[in-house]
C-alpha cells in the first residue's frame, strides 16, 4: 500500500507539472495567433484526423490539441490510482475527481472557443468573457491536481482541530483573490495580443488606452496591475500572518507564497516596461500558476494542522 500511494504521489505531481507546461503552451497558441490553425473544425483539424501539409499555424494548434488529450489521458489514469490506491471519502480521491471533471469542462471550452470562432483577431466581449471562464477553470483543475498531490501522504479524516471562521475566511478570501487577479490577467493578456503595447513612456501608453477610441480591451489593461498590486500584498500579508505558527509545513507554504508574490509582481513590471512581450506574457503567466499552487497548498496545510496560530 504504501508503495502504491507513493507512486500515485509522483504521478500527481508529475501530472500536475505537466499540465502547467500545457497551460502554458496554449498561451504561446494564443500569442501566435494560431487558435484558428484548424479552422473551426473540433475534434478534427479542417477535418482531417492528422492535417496534411499544415501551415506553421496549424501544426501549433493540432500539436496542443495533441498535448491536451494526453492530459486527459494521464488524469483519467490518476484517478484509477487514486480508486485503487485510497479508500472511500479519501482526499486524493476527490482531487483526482475533480481534476477529471475540470478537465472535461477545459476541453469543452477549448472546442466552444474553435466552433464559435472566438479565436485569432477575435476581439469581442464573448471571448473576452469565455478566456476569464478559461483561466477559472484551468485554476481549479491545477488546485484539484494540487490536492491530489498533497492528499497522497496523508490519512483520511478530519484534524485535530477546526480552523476557526476568521481564518477560513481569510484563506477563502485570498485564493479568491487570486482568481480575481488571473482572470484580469488573462483579459489584459488577449488584449495585449490582439492590441499591442507600442514602446512609449506610460503617461502616453495610458492615454492611448483611456482615450475615445480605444477598445474595451485596451481600456481594461489597467485594471489587471491595479489588482494584482492590491490583492497580491494582501496575499502576502495574509501568509505572512497566518504561517506564523509552530508547524514547519505551515511556515514554508507560507515562505513560498510570499517569495512568489513579489516574484510575481516583479515580472509584471517588467512585463509592463517591456510592452509585455510574447516570451514575457508566457513567464508571467508560468510564475501566476505557480503562486497559485502555493497559494492552494498553503491554504491545505494551513486548515489541516492540528491547532491554530
Amino acid at each position: 500500500m504504501a508503495a502504491a500511494r507513493a507512486r500515485f504521489r509522483s504521478l500527481a505531481w508529475g501530472t500536475l507539472a505537466y499540465t502547467v507546461l500545457v497551460i502554458l503552451f496554449g498561451a504561446v497558441v494564443r500569442i501566435t495567433g494560431s487558435g484558428a490553425g484548424c479552422g473551426q473544425h473540433w475534434p478534427t483539424c479542417h477535418g482531417e484526423v492528422v492535417p496534411i501539409s499544415p501551415t506553421i499555424e496549424t501544426v501549433i494548434e493540432f500539436s496542443h490539441r495533441v498535448t491536451s488529450g494526453l492530459c486527459g489521458i494521464i488524469v483519467l489514469a490518476l484517478l484509477v490510482a487514486a480508486l485503487r490506491g485510497f479508500p472511500r471519502g479519501h482526499a486524493a480521491r476527490l482531487g483526482a475527481w475533480l481534476a477529471l471533471v475540470f478537465t472535461i469542462t477545459e476541453a469543452l471550452i477549448g472546442a466552444g472557443l474553435v466552433r464559435f470562432g472566438l479565436v485569432g483577431d477575435n476581439d469581442s466581449v464573448a471571448r473576452a468573457l469565455v478566456m476569464a471562464a478559461h483561466l477559472l477553470n484551468t485554476s481549479l483543475l491545477t488546485g484539484a491536481l494540487a490536492l491530489a498531490a498533497w492528499a497522497a501522504d496523508r490519512e483520511p479524516g478530519p484534524p485535530a482541530r477546526s480552523a476557526s471562521p476568521r481564518v477560513r475566511w481569510l484563506v477563502w478570501a485570498s485564493l479568491g483573490g487570486l482568481m480575481l487577479v488571473g482572470i484580469s490577467g488573462a483579459v489584459t493578456a488577449l488584449g495585449d495580443t490582439l492590441y499591442p503595447v507600442e514602446a512609449g513612456a506610460l503617461s502616453e501608453r495610458l492615454q492611448r488606452d483611456l482615450g475615445a477610441g480605444a477598445h474595451f480591451l485596451q481600456r481594461l489593461r489597467l485594471m489587471h496591475p491595479v489588482l494584482a498590486c492590491g490583492l497580491g500584498f494582501f496575499t502576502a500579508v495574509i501568509a505572512h500572518h497566518l504561517g506564523n505558527t509552530a508547524a514547519p509545513a505551515v511556515r514554508r507554504a507560507s515562505a513560498w507564497v510570499m517569495i512568489l508574490v513579489f516574484a510575481q509582481l516583479a515580472a509584471g513590471v517588467l512585463n509592463v516596461m517591456l510592452s509585455a512581450p510574447g516570451w514575457m506574457q508566457v513567464l508571467h503567466l508560468g510564475l501566476g500558476t505557480a503562486l497559485w499552487v502555493a497559494a492552494v497548498l498553503f491554504s491545505l496545510e494551513l486548515l489541516n494542522r492540528p491547532g491554530e496560530p
